[in-house]
């Protein structure tokens, strides 16, 4: 059975960009940093850093790996880092 704190790693992986101002990511374990200029994210096959200008996180489900940023979109860039055991801010959060 998987744990009710982790996002089940089945589910896809899929980012939507609407207009360069709204972002949608699935399949995220944790977001490990961020601020206006860039959010850093595990996935569970790497990282995905988002760059831009005036980013926010208006959602980030650790039950359903889902991320939603509002603000510029300037450069979505995937890392081959492993991902983390939610070492990041919302993973301590809500452990």
């Amino acid at each position: 059975m998987a744990d009710a704190k982790r996002p089940n790693p089945t589910v896809p992986h899929n980012v939507t960009l609407q207009e360069r101002t709204k972002l949608t990511v699935t399949g995220v374990a944790g977001v490990d940093n961020f601020d206006d200029t860039t959010i850093s994210a595990s996935l569970f096959q790497g990282g995905l850093q988002i760059r831009g200008r005036g980013l926010h996180i208006n959602r980030m489900s650790v039950e359903t790996g889902e991320l939603l940023v509002e603000g510029t979109v300037q450069a979505i860039v995937y890392t081959d880092s492993s991902p983390r055991e939610h070492t990041g801010f919302f993973g301590k959060l809500f452990r």
